[in-house]
């Protein structure tokens, strides 16, 4: 799996919404008392947590910690940079809202250690539209060939890299794979960052060498070796968040959605309109659709809030509206986008937004178009659809806009990052347009850059980068 990729922003909750979960001692309550008694699965030694009375699925969590501690110096400093982050953590936790009943209770019929649901935390910050340069997507992260092989589907109308059940599923069967082979968590954790493989090699490497083979002692990639102690940092604040500061959103024991068989073939904003929710909500929890159709042959279920599904059905069987706007289309190789519009009396820059086809596109390589089905009215808005546009923005960000004489590689030395992220950054697109604005993060990259300045130079590189940092949150805050 790669590294998460930056995150789209949801609403900051009112304080009254979130809450700081307190340790034991901050409640005055004796040690016995923090975690009810347990009961095991007979199977393994980690508590059945469906047997717990936790009415918070933070709480359920906490008690169904069972990995051991690690010895690293990096799990401090991972726990400082989420403690400085609080703003991240709170947006993280009301993401999760939509999946992390879900997750716990397969994590817990399992018998994995609950750890293993706070791994979204550090893979996508619960974004289920969060792509990395190496294209991989979803919650769990998934790139395409892992996907596949455990049974997501990936094609022009759907992505089950994104789908929250298949992909919780396929995470879950390829970390239970993982810790089978290499006997405990931590290298099955690693093992699911840089691949079996990797880890297999460091192993043997080791082994030639007379030495240790497990995570602590192995050569890995860098970013392997600070995944199991983010994800440990990550499970100390879960702990304890009142200690680091943190205020995360209340998340009830219960189901957040239930499963909805479709039909027939609809639009993605009817189906949210029959079910009285947002575009947003409904994305949220089916984030795996590319365009703007669910088709029954390819997407037979739908998820909708628990609260919502009655509503969905009723709102159905009396709905005499259509229930599709658009079709496919398969071109013919050469076959102008111009001369596609017109056949479908759309607009070109219309066509080119539902397809998320590039300005400077001229003719079709014969792929498949999505255009207005024949019934739908021609004077219609077809809005643009980007389902899931590649996330770049993180709340430790800031907003760069483009100016005259602006190259990927000449920003790319300004800000001492790869041209890959900047392309990333810039939704996959070479291309700079001027006043475009997208996102630099300023974390390692920029700060490693400054570390390399005289002190007072360095001092006044990260005081900008902090300030820039805060206004974009600010920013970002304002507009939610």
């Amino acid at each position: 799996m790669q590294a998460p990729a930056p995150v789209r922003e949801a609403m900051i909750l009112a304080p009254e919404h979130a809450i700081a979960l307190p340790s034991a001692e901050q409640a005055q309550l004796p040690p016995s008392a923090a975690i009810p008694p347990q009961e095991t699965t007979g199977e393994n030694d980690y508590p059945s947590l469906s047997a717990l009375p936790e009415e918070n699925v933070w709480q359920r969590i906490r008690a169904g910690f069972a990995m051991n501690e690690l010895n690293s110096p990096l799990i401090k400093r991972h726990e400082k940079w989420y403690a400085s982050h609080p703003d991240y953590m709170l947006r993280m936790s009301e993401r999760a809202q939509h999946y992390l009943y879900y997750i716990t209770e397969e994590v817990n019929r399992r018998g994995m250690p609950s750890e293993i649901a706070l791994l979204p935390v550090i893979e996508s910050a619960f974004n289920p539209g969060a792509n990395s340069v190496a294209r991989a997507s979803g919650i769990w992260q998934f790139i395409p060939s892992t996907g596949k092989h455990f049974g997501m589907e990936q094609n022009w109308w759907y992505d089950g890299r994104r789908d929250v059940i298949g992909a919780t599923n396929g995470a879950l069967d390829y970390l239970q794979k993982l810790h089978d082979q290499f006997g405990d968590w931590e290298l099955a954790l690693a093992a699911y960052n840089c691949g079996e493989n990797c880890i297999a090699r460091a192993q043997a490497r080791n082994l030639r060498q007379h030495k240790p083979t497990d995570f602590a002692h192995l050569n890995i990639p860098r970013e392997t070796r600070n995944y199991v102690p983010k994800l440990l940092a990550v499970k100390n604040i879960i702990s304890d968040p009142a200690r680091y500061g943190i205020v995360l959103h209340d998340i009830p024991n219960r189901p957040y959605f239930d499963v909805v068989t479709t039909t027939k073939p609809m639009d993605v904003k009817l189906a949210a309109e029959l079910a009285d929710i947002s575009m947003e909500e409904f994305l949220a929890l089916n984030p795996g659709h590319n365009r703007p159709v669910i088709l029954h042959d390819n997407g037979e279920v739908i998820l909708l809030p628990v609260d919502k599904v009655a509503t969905f059905r009723d709102n159905l069987e009396k709905n005499n509206q259509r229930l599709v706007s658009w079709r496919a289309y398969k071109t013919t190789k050469g076959e102008t986008f111009a001369e596609v519009a017109s056949q479908f009396d759309i607009r070109l820059d219309q066509l080119r937004a539902a397809n998320g086809l590039s300005k400077y596109a001229t003719q079709s390589n014969g792929q498949t178009l999505l255009v207005p089905a024949k019934e739908a009215d021609a004077s219609e808005e077809f809005s643009p659809f980007n389902m899931h546009a590649t996330a770049v923005q993180e709340m430790s960000g800031f907003s760069y806009a483009v100016h005259k004489g602006d190259t990927i590689s000449s920003l790319a030395r300004r800000f001492h990052v790869s041209q890959a992220s900047l392309v990333a950054m810039n939704h996959g697109s070479k291309r700079l347009s001027i006043g475009h604005r997208f996102t630099i993060l300023p974390g390692s990259s920029a700060v490693r850059y400054a570390s390399k300045r005289s002190p007072q130079r360095r001092s006044s590189a990260q005081s900008k980068i902090k300030r820039a940092s805060i206004k974009h949150s600010e920013r970002l805050a304002s507009n939610l």
